[in-house]
């Protein structure tokens, strides 16, 4: 009977499902359908594998640290943080200093021999690949496998008879070419590339910037599912071939078509236990980052089919909304960390820092029912907040959302300051400020801070409160609006409206920040009492 509703949702019903209303997924539990996004967050470049009945998902982090997000499922659908396969950046005194765009670009997650194995990128610098006995950690040092600049979007194969290959791109901004991928042999452990590279396909003609390969074998054809086109209006593509180096054909398996999800490619194929073949990419929403989405499969022919293909050429659509994952209602949903009541002794795995963290940025405190944020001199001559590592941030959850925050400020000296934030190219912000010995309520707005331009003071006012509840109400197309109160119950709008924008290949943030002009010995702070979201569509 499912494969049926299957059938008949694959041939009559999918321009109908486009249509249903957007819904949070972990809010459909015991339902038979699920609806895209299945993660409106920014898991950038996902790639996902399974082991028994467990899924796990990794996804580009870049600069952001902890660094390299592993996720967990079973049922494709909800996910939640299990962990970082990186808690600090190498090489470590690069990333002493924010790298906007830089770190870890779109990784690949494999299970070989009873282990786990994650090959990431660092255009900077080479492929890395680091292993484990557990998803959740902890992973070992990161091994160089290639070094050079401009390498990314590595993903391994170790074929039937144990020889191990390795599939790469080229990121144009670094290396200087672009559009083609290339193959390389390893030794069997995995752990070094062992001769030249091959060139295995050119996209320069059809398929332009065309990345992210991800390699895979099934009835005796080796696969490379790859991304091409461009972030926000690309599609994906297929490579097929006997033979490990080529000659491979080629077949856009999925495209936009009639859609409104632009840009869906860049993901990983994954098959249940049962047999169902899935796809999981993402999609560019801007401010929001690359939101994740899941997508039936059929393979016809040898090639696979992805999403919807109601014309029956052999390239599919993204659905909106699709029966879930067969046995996925039998376990427990996921639910992704957003909320923090900071009564523990870690740090939440929703939150990061802009580069490798020190010591006295921050800390939780169990004994005091906080994570506190000490001021510290933001790096010299920075004419704003995108260079200043010590932003306490995670991704945006949802669409449309409230977040609320308690704080309680200890601004000892002039020029600290304290609060909450929409970070990106663009940012606002509501903070406690000490000025000449007052204490100044403000919101300030910064455009194009990348581009190095200063903020502008757009509500001040004074207050004596040591404690305060702020919070920003974000909307459709990402407007936020930002309002204080003095006793949680009634609160006051503070400037005007501000429309967010992503930062360099992550989405806006939400969090917190603390800093102040030049170094103390005793440094004021501010002591995050709870964080707590409210979603609203």
């Amino acid at each position: 009977m499912r494969s049926f509703i299957n059938l008949i949702r694959w041939l009559v019903f999918p321009a109908v499902l486009l249509l249903i209303e957007a819904c949070a997924p972990d809010n459909k539990t015991g339902s038979i359908v699920y609806t895209n996004p299945v993660l409106h967050a920014d898991f950038s470049d996902p790639d996902v594998i399974r082991v028994g009945e467990d899924y796990y998902m990794v996804a580009s982090s870049f600069n952001c640290v902890p660094g390299l997000p592993v996720l967990h499922s079973r049922d494709l659908v909800s996910w939640s943080i299990i962990g970082y396969a990186l808690r600090r950046l190498e090489p470590e005194e690069y990333f002493t200093v924010v790298r906007h765009g830089g770190g870890v670009w779109a990784p690949c997650i494999r299970e070989h021999n009873g282990g786990f194995y994650i090959y990431y990128p660092d255009p900077d610098h080479g492929i890395f690949m680091i292993r484990a006995s557990d998803p959740a950690g902890p992973w070992s040092t990161p091994v160089m496998v290639r070094s050079g600049r401009g390498l990314i979007d590595p993903s391994p194969l170790w074929d039937d008879d144990g020889n191990a290959y390795l599939v790469y791109a080229f990121a144009g901004s670094r290396a200087g070419v672009k559009s083609v991928l290339m193959v390389s042999r390893m030794n069997a452990e995995g752990t070094a590339v062992n001769d030249e590279a091959v060139m295995v396909f050119d996209g320069h003609d059809n398929h332009p910037t065309v990345e992210g390969p991800k390699f895979y074998k099934r009835n005796g054809y080796y696969y490379i599912f790859a991304p091409a086109g461009g972030v926000t209006y690309g599609w994906q593509i297929v490579l097929r071939s006997k033979y490990i180096f080529g000659p491979y054909e080629e077949r856009i398996v999925m495209h936009q078509g009639r859609t409104a999800i632009n840009g869906p490619h860049q993901g990983a194929w994954v098959t249940t236990s049962s047999g169902e073949d899935w796809f999981i990419h993402f999609q560019d929403k801007g401010a929001y980052g690359r939101v994740v989405h899941l997508q039936p499969v059929k393979w016809i022919d040898d090639w696979p089919v992805i999403g919807s293909d109601e014309d029956g050429d052999g390239t599919g659509e993204p659905v909106g909304s699709f029966t879930m994952p067969e046995a996925a209602e039998l376990y427990p949903k996921e639910t992704l960390q957003i909320n923090d009541e900071f009564n523990g002794n870690m740090m939440g795995l929703q939150w990061q820092w802009q580069t490798n963290p020190s010591l006295t940025w921050g800390y939780p405190s169990e004994a005091y029912g906080c994570f506190r944020l000490n001021c510290i001199a933001a790096p010299d001559s920075t004419p704003n907040l995108w260079t200043v590592p010590n932003l306490f941030l995670q991704k945006l959850p949802a669409e449309s959302f409230t977040a609320t925050a308690l704080m309680k400020f200890n601004l000892r000296h002039d020029g600290e300051e304290a609060g909450m934030i929409i970070m990106g190219q663009d940012y606002q912000y509501i903070s406690v400020r000490n000025e000449e010995g007052k204490q100044m309520l403000r919101v300030v707005n910064c455009r194009d801070a990348n581009r190095g331009s200063g903020g502008e003071l757009i509500f001040n006012a004074e207050t004596d409160a040591a404690t305060l509840w702020f919070r920003i109400e974000v909307g459709k197309e990402a407007v936020c609006r930002f309002s204080y109160s003095m006793d949680g119950k009634e609160y006051h709008i503070a400037g005007n409206p501000f429309y967010a924008r992503p930062g360099l290949w992550i989405g806006a943030k939400i969090g917190f920040f603390a800093i102040r002009e030049g170094f103390i010995n005793d440094a004021g702070y501010m002591d995050i009492d709870w964080y707590r979201i409210e979603k609203t569509q």
